[in-house]
């Protein structure tokens, strides 16, 4: 039997009998799509988070306070620690070789209202090297004053949602804030930013670290980034700074370096593994339409039993009656496979559309993978009923007796 001929065959069994056929295709609609979006959102999630870390480029190195091994596990990225990091300890960092620029960091959430208007917001205490380190764009305005970091200054940045909630009315540059019992005067506004290293820049106010220190009563640095001349001093630059923090904390080593590189290897692990296996979890609805395409098959081999005596009799070999119930099966989960890809990607379309910040994309080995595993359950399910059907002797299949014909 020609190939043209066994698809036009079996294209008007599957017109005839289109609910069978429906529910087919739903079923292997359903599973492929399901690893397609399931897979796409992971992927989706594991290149988001890489691309918030990659934005400090890999020349920078970051000071947590506390001591925590890294092998294995997460660095302690909640800052806390036996004994803080000050301002004193990164101006000596910034003396080190090797070093081009340190930026330290105090965060914390303080109302901030101006106008009459009032709202909770995350205040950014730091320095102007940390514009250059963070990559951060202006889209008016001048940024955070080059001095000392211990001095004080009654200036901020203000991201664009800031603005909105704040300071909507007049002019933006040179309106006042006050943040707790401070007043500060807005000299910059942000670039549209989103969540970026957990901090929403469109909902953050930056002013210079020593008046955060102020404002919020600490000694301690959240975090210290540390800029080096060039990626390849990172090693010697990691090492110069345990061995002056150790000189200055008493001989305790509690800190913890960590570069760019090493916490992107950790989010790409742990996210690498939950998107395989949230597809393992989604192709598991692949077996299931599996065996419904085995007992669709077990129920059409029995009811084209005269079909198939009158094909043996016709000279028919039994690999063509074999094939012929096979590929059936395999044009059922290639179309139910094609409409499962069709959905699943404009499912993911919709989704990046409505929220564009988020990547989407479904990665080649869950696509291929989808398809060939719709396939291969096709086959492997439907193998025992189409060699069913190969077996039957022509005579007690054209008289419809499939009992008598197995036997």
């Amino acid at each position: 039997m020609r190939l043209a001929d066994l698809l036009q065959f079996n294209s008007r069994l599957l017109l005839r009998q289109w609910f069978r056929t429906l529910m087919i295709l739903l079923a292997t609609g359903v599973g492929v799509c399901a690893v397609l979006l399931l897979t796409g959102l992971g992927e989706g999630a594991r290149r988001f988070v890489l691309d918030e870390f990659s934005l400090l480029g890999n020349d920078v190195l970051i000071v947590l306070p506390g001591r925590k091994e890294t092998t294995g596990g997460l660095p302690p990225l909640t800052g806390e620690g036996t004994r803080d990091l000050t301002l004193e300890d990164a101006l000596a960092v910034s003396r080190l070789p090797g070093v081009q620029a340190v930026a330290p960091l105090v965060v914390g959430l303080t109302m901030v209202n101006s106008g009459g208007r009032q709202r909770e917001l995350m205040v950014v205490g730091t320095s102007a090297q940390f514009f250059t380190i963070r990559g951060l764009q202006l889209q008016s305005g001048l940024g955070l004053p080059v001095m000392p970091l211990d001095q004080v200054a009654p200036v901020a940045i203000i991201g664009t949602e800031v603005r909105q909630e704040l300071l909507s009315e007049g002019p933006v540059l040179g309106a006042w804030l006050r943040a707790g019992g401070y007043r500060l005067r807005v000299q910059g506004l942000l670039q549209e930013e989103g969540v970026s290293l957990g901090t929403d820049m469109r909902k953050a106010v930056l002013i210079p670290v020593a008046s955060a220190m102020q404002l919020f009563d600490t000694q301690g640095l959240f975090r210290l980034f540390v800029q080096v001349q060039n990626p390849d001093l990172i090693p010697q630059v990691r090492e110069r700074i345990e061995q002056l923090i150790q000189a200055r904390h008493g001989g305790e080593l509690d800190i913890t370096l960590v570069t760019q590189d090493a916490v992107l290897g950790v989010f790409n692990k742990i996210l690498n593994l939950l998107t395989l296996s949230v597809a393992f979890i989604a192709g598991i609805s692949l077996i299931v339409a599996g065996i419904l395409i085995m007992n669709i098959t077990l129920i059409s081999v029995s009811q084209r039993t005269k079909e198939i005596g009158l094909l043996k009799a016709l000279g028919a070999a039994d690999k063509e009656i074999h094939w012929l119930f096979l590929s059936e099966a395999i044009l059922l989960a290639l179309l139910g496979s094609l409409l499962g890809v069709v959905v699943g990607y404009l499912v993911l379309w919709i989704a990046h559309t409505l929220w564009p910040l988020f990547p989407v994309a479904v990665p080649f080995w869950a696509l291929s993978g989808a398809v060939g595993v719709a396939l291969g359950v096709a086959v492997l399910f439907a193998w025992l009923p189409a060699s069913r059907a190969a077996r039957l002797p022509p005579v007690q299949a054209l008289r419809g007796d499939l009992q008598n014909a197995q036997r």
